[in-house]
């Protein structure tokens, strides 16, 4: 097959990660032959802000006050630097876009702008607002087993003052690390939790944006979808899953979500990634 036919995966991490921790699904994707890009947003990977605070011994107070370098960047500025990834991407042939939680918001106002760059979107059981704004899904029936107080003794700083959102995933404290395991991965091993807690960065930035970032029938409605389901997600629970899946077929009728499901937490697909990976190269059949 001509490598201009063969389609690229780009693939949008959710909050405070990056494009680290795509790479064990990066390696299943290429040894299945396919070609993949993982995308790092403004202010993370290694243009993340990681002071000296946040080192062992830790300084609290320094860490609640440390500047990020996140702060100021929007969800526009999301849009635009994944668009300029998809730019770079489409010369070489067929674009699937892959987000993940948080990244869903991007991936969507992306798709608003510019839905000719993108053959396929899929959503990785990812937020991608349609009848509310994405912060109003939080007060739903659907968001009530999640508890917005959980992290609560992990945050750092002042959000308003900092003009950033910081959580501190270097604690040693029992009961955030529980938290932090039960609605990431509460299916995985200690270890396996650890490690993919120490990919994390600590600060994420404040613009999840407005009614005018929501999907539009126009444009995000004209490209085909998909959207895999985590059943054992408890950070966005099924019951919220299948509420986007239900407005976006709603808003374009006429091409609805291709739905599977993948079973595990909000990160086991990314942790055992074989079986997600054997589900987007199947997903990847038609862009060719």
């Amino acid at each position: 097959m001509s490598r201009q036919m063969q389609p690229t995966f780009v693939l949008v991490h959710g909050a405070f990660s990056n494009s680290f921790a795509f790479a064990p699904l990066q390696a299943e994707l290429g040894l299945l032959g396919h070609r993949s890009v993982a995308v790092d947003l403004p202010g993370h990977g290694f243009r993340a802000t990681y002071t000296r605070a946040y080192q062992t011994p830790q300084d609290l107070e320094g860490l609640a006050a440390a500047p990020g370098s996140i702060k100021g960047v929007t969800l526009a500025d999301n849009a635009a630097h994944l668009i300029a990834t998809l730019e770079r991407a489409k010369r070489n042939g067929p674009v699937i876009l892959v987000s993940h939680s948080r990244g869903g918001i991007t991936a969507t106002a992306a798709a608003n702008l510019r839905p000719d760059l993108i053959d396929r979107i899929v959503y990785v059981s990812a937020w991608c607002p349609v009848d509310l704004d994405a912060g109003a899904y939080y007060a739903e029936p659907e968001m009530a087993t999640v508890d917005p107080t959980a992290f609560a003794s992990a945050l750092a700083g002042d959000p308003a003052e900092l003009g950033l959102l910081r959580v501190n995933f270097r604690t040693a404290d029992p009961a955030a690390l529980s938290a932090f395991k039960a609605a990431f991965l509460a299916d995985g091993t200690d270890e396996e939790f650890l490690t993919f807690l120490n990919t994390f960065q600590p600060d994420e930035n404040l613009d999840v944006g407005t009614s005018s970032d929501r999907a539009q029938a126009e444009t995000w409605g004209r490209i085909p979808k998909s959207y895999v389901r985590l059943a054992g997600d408890t950070s966005l629970p099924l019951a919220l899953q299948d509420r986007l899946i239900r407005e976006g077929n709603a808003l374009t009728p006429d091409n609805p979500y291709d739905v599977h499901t993948l079973e595990g937490s909000h990160l086991k697909w990314l942790v055992a990634p074989a079986p997600a990976a054997r589900l987007l190269g199947e997903l990847a059949a038609p862009a060719r």
